[in-house]
């Protein structure tokens, strides 16, 4: 997805992704919205400029830092102010997909997606979180696996902080099936993996496998995936193989994704560590 530079809006969409489209301008003065409604629940970060915001019965003049949540079929708007840079990320999310989470979370059996309450906050937590997600989602660099954990990771932290279900606490006796997540990955981490393969192997939700996963290894499942690469990968270059050799067996998508990676975790080059 191209970065937006001005007028023009830009969309990210992954068909491995199907649950969620994301939107972008850098300059959207010029744009008017009419009052409207769609199927998806929507969340957008106000990045520049100022804006009025009607949702429902509500109106507010929101701007940089701001964020927005519009619950399915609500009719809403968001329109600049006179002459200003006005500049957002918005993401829309399939509500039945967004549903199944919540009852991961607590929500019980009841069909449906549970709606927000509120519908602007101003937290720098969720501001800045929503923004992570944008860069995750429409960097090149990132694998399916890790933008679906982040995804996954997002809104299961909106959900805790803004819409909680009631006594929601996710059982602890899964630990075992953690440990099959964990197996599964390392019988697995040299090809593409999807979140949804490792949740069939360990018959976890996403939203718990996630956050339950992080607290037994003290990582994601995708961080986790990634580091059995790179251990691989150090055991193959000791062994004097060819740089562009081990990045294709141990699953990177070239030699240039190993190097930057490589370097995240060993803090030096395969060739440095190669030596």
């Amino acid at each position: 997805m191209p970065q937006p530079t001005d007028s023009t809006p830009t969309f990210w969409r992954d068909d491995a992704l199907p649950f969620i489209e994301v939107r972008a301008i850098a300059d959207g003065r010029k744009l008017r919205y009419g009052r409207h409604a769609h199927s998806t629940f929507s969340i957008g970060a106000v990045t520049g400029g100022r804006s009025t915001y009607s949702n429902g019965n509500m109106l507010e003049h929101v701007h940089a830092g701001a964020v927005v949540i519009v619950n399915p079929d609500v009719v809403h708007a968001c329109n600049p102010a006179a002459d200003e840079a006005w500049a957002y990320r918005m993401f829309y999310l399939d509500s039945d997909w967004l549903a199944e989470l919540q009852r991961a979370q607590g929500f019980g059996t009841q069909a449906g997606f549970v709606p927000f309450e509120q519908t602007l906050t101003w937290r720098a937590d969720l501001f800045a979180g929503l923004n992570a997600l944008y860069y995750v989602l429409v960097s090149p660099r990132e694998d399916v696996l890790r933008k679906e954990s982040a995804v996954v990771q997002y809104f299961v932290a909106l959900q805790q902080a803004l819409n909680p279900a009631p006594g929601a606490n996710a059982p602890r006796e899964q630990n075992q099936r953690l440990v099959r997540a964990a197996e599964f990955i390392d019988g697995n981490y040299t090809r593409t993996l999807k979140l949804d393969e490792i949740c069939a192997a360990a018959d976890l939700s996403p939203s718990y496998l996630i956050r339950a996963f992080r607290e037994q290894y003290g990582m994601t499942p995708h961080a986790y995936l990634v580091n059995r690469r790179i251990e691989f990968s150090r055991v193959q270059l000791r062994r004097g193989r060819a740089i562009a050799d081990v990045a294709a067996e141990a699953g990177f998508a070239d030699q240039a994704h190993l190097q930057r990676t490589f370097r995240q975790f060993v803090a030096a080059t395969p060739g440095q560590y190669r030596g």
